[in-house]
Order: structure tokens, then C-alpha cells, then sequence
């Protein structure tokens, strides 16, 4: 038995009562984008159903070059495919999600920050960048970094929220904008 055996009776359970959802624009016409952080799960703090919505996990839920490359595809797909299905002019919103008690919050101690980069081979660099010691700054930055990019659709609109771990509740920050 391995720590997978569980999940997998698990997902017999699921797999017994399971209906397919049908290629098409996600039910919620929302993609998040939050922290891979156990405790926040979009699914279960957002109440999302298979096929409500795209989620894009990753440390810290930070705004990188890959999700920005990410939601141009999903955007590309989205005009190509659904066509019809959405609104000519708005694709989907993006929810940039950061929470408090960010266990990357460590990587802004630049002592913790160097033993890191020594240990995984990552940089300082991108490490730093990846920091989130305070979520209401970064998810600023990052709807503004969204905002900010050339290969955004402009039919994508970007918010920012806050889930608090304490309270289980998510703020917005930032109303949906489009670039």
C-alpha cells in the first residue's frame, strides 16, 4: 500500500457516479490563479463543480511567464473553439488569488532565500520574485504585471483577491479590469 492507495478508493467513488463534462468555455467564464498551498484548495474555498473553471497553481500563485503564456493559449482556444459560446468582446476573467501565511513568505529572509538557492539550484533572483510576504502587495503587482503584458488578450479581464487562512475568507482587491 503506497500513500496513493487512499486517494485512488477514493477516486472509484468518483468514478462510480461521474458524467463527462463536455468540451466547451468553462461554466464560471473564470481561470484562477492561486498558490499550490494544501490548505487552499479554489475548489473547495471558491465552491467550484468540475468544469466551472480553470485553475493554475503554482508557489506562491505568482504571476509568471508561464501563466502569462498559459492564458494567452487559453484566450487563443477560447476565441477559436467558442466562438459563439462567449461574448465577442470578453473572453473569461482571471482571479489572481494570494493568501496569508504564504509559506514562500520565508523566501523574503534573505538568509532562508541563499540556503534555498543553494539547495534547489534555483536563483536568488527567482526566488525573491516568487516571495509572498504580503499578499495584498504582491497580488497588486501581479494583476498589474497581467495587466501589463503584450500577450494578454484584451478581451481578459484580471482581478485580485485575498484568502485569509484565519477566516476562510476571500477579499477582492482589485475589481476585474481589462488591459
Amino acid at each position: 500500500m503506497t500513500r496513493m492507495t487512499p486517494l485512488l478508493e477514493r477516486n472509484e467513488q468518483f468514478a462510480q457516479t461521474y458524467t463527462p463534462v463536455a468540451l466547451g468555455p468553462a461554466a464560471a467564464q473564470v481561470v484562477v490563479v492561486t498558490c499550490l498551498d494544501h490548505r487552499v484548495d479554489p475548489a473547495i474555498v471558491l465552491g467550484l463543480r468540475l468544469g466551472d473553471a480553470p485553475v493554475i497553481r503554482n508557489a506562491g500563485g505568482r504571476v509568471t511567464p508561464a501563466v502569462i503564456e498559459d492564458l494567452a493559449f487559453l484566450a487563443y482556444l477560447a476565441e477559436q473553439l467558442f466562438a459563439g459560446q462567449v461574448a465577442a468582446d470578453r473572453l473569461f476573467e482571471v482571479a489572481v488569488i494570494h493568501h496569508t501565511q504564504c509559506g514562500t513568505g520565508f523566501l523574503a529572509d534573505p538568509g532562508f532565500r541563499h540556503q534555498t538557492a543553494e539547495a534547489t539550484g534555483l536563483s536568488e533572483a527567482a526566488l525573491e520574485a516568487s516571495a509572498v510576504a504580503d499578499p495584498y502587495v504582491t497580488v497588486k503587482a501581479d494583476v498589474e504585471r497581467l495587466l501589463a503584458s503584450p500577450l494578454l488578450s484584451p478581451k481578459v479581464s484580471v482581478s485580485g483577491h485575498v484568502y485569509d487562512i484565519a477566516t476562510g475568507r476571500v477579499t477582492t482587491t482589485l475589481d476585474a479590469r481589462y488591459p
